[in-house]
């Protein structure tokens, strides 16, 4: 979208910005009072479901908190440290391997695997852009609105794939029904496979995704994850629970309430529609 465009539409209702993006970038009109579609209900809860809690979910430094009082300490990432802008960064505190993002976007990881080769001006640079990003701005996820932005250090993570295997739970109000594997992340292998709660790979992916040639054997955490994903996700029409397991041990990821602004659809089409029945929003309730 052209940028001068997108500046004047920044400024339009958020059901009328959501009804022009959703057309310009999946091509389809919006159909927000009898939506089916998975992608439609997502728009729709971005309009209709607007709990305060729901911005402290989101907010990558802040949950790590709820989550410690919900379900464990022993599942959150350490965290490091904590700024404001890339600038404060005290380097000389960090170890030889860590990770830097934002506590709000999904786009401003920086992963050090070797301090002394690492490219601490090129990941500054990358930082206090992302940190000065509007994430509500794009898509008008509500939750994004009143989430302070800051920039994380945590502990690097490796499994024994070499990477960081992610493990996204897609859950139905309160029910886990889906398992998003990626592996490969930032690299040339980069496949994302779906499965069901009993680990069968399934028949479909969101446009544009590779399927790993051989689906992945199942893992020794599955039933573990499932319920951590069902206590984190009560009382939520839809939400998205990741997971990394590194040396035995599962690890919360982040919460999602809306994957990829709910605008990747998936393939074969007719997936679009069986997906989103399972989201039953508060009016159908």
């Amino acid at each position: 979208m052209n940028s001068i465009v997108y500046q004047l539409l920044r400024v339009l209702p958020d059901e009328v910005y959501i009804r022009l993006q959703y057309l310009y970038v999946t091509g389809k009109k919006l159909n927000l009072s009898n939506p089916t579609r998975y992608n439609e209900k997502l728009q729709w809860l971005k309009l209709h479901d607007r709990k305060p809690e729901y911005s402290m979910y989101v907010d990558k430094h802040l949950v790590k908190q709820y989550i410690a009082d919900t379900i464990g300490k022993k599942y959150v990432i350490p965290t490091l440290g904590v700024w404001e802008n890339a600038d404060q960064i005290d380097w000389s505190s960090l170890p030889e391997q860590f990770v830097l993002k934002c506590n709000h976007d999904s786009k401003s990881v920086c992963v050090c695997r070797d301090k002394r080769t690492f490219d601490m001006d090129s990941a500054k640079k990358k930082l206090n852009k992302r940190v000065r990003k509007s994430h509500f701005a794009y898509g008008r996820e509500w939750p994004y609105r009143h989430v302070k932005p800051v920039i994380l250090a945590e502990k690097y993570m490796e499994d024994e794939s070499g990477g960081l295997r992610d493990y996204k739970v897609l859950c139905f109000n309160g029910i886990p029904k889906l398992i998003e594997l990626h592996q490969g992340r930032f690299t040339d292998q980069y496949t994302q496979d779906f499965y069901d709660t009993n680990w069968v790979r399934q028949d479909f992916n969101q446009k544009g995704e590779s399927n790993a040639e051989v689906p992945a054997g199942k893992p020794e955490f599955l039933q573990e994850m499932l319920e951590l994903s069902a206590k984190l996700s009560q009382g939520i029409p839809h939400i998205r629970v990741d997971w990394y397991y590194v040396d035995h041990q599962l690890y919360f990821g982040e919460l999602t309430f809306f994957d990829a602004s709910g605008y990747d659809e998936f393939e074969p089409d007719e997936y679009n529609d069986v997906i989103g029945s399972w989201i039953k929003l508060p009016v159908e309730q």
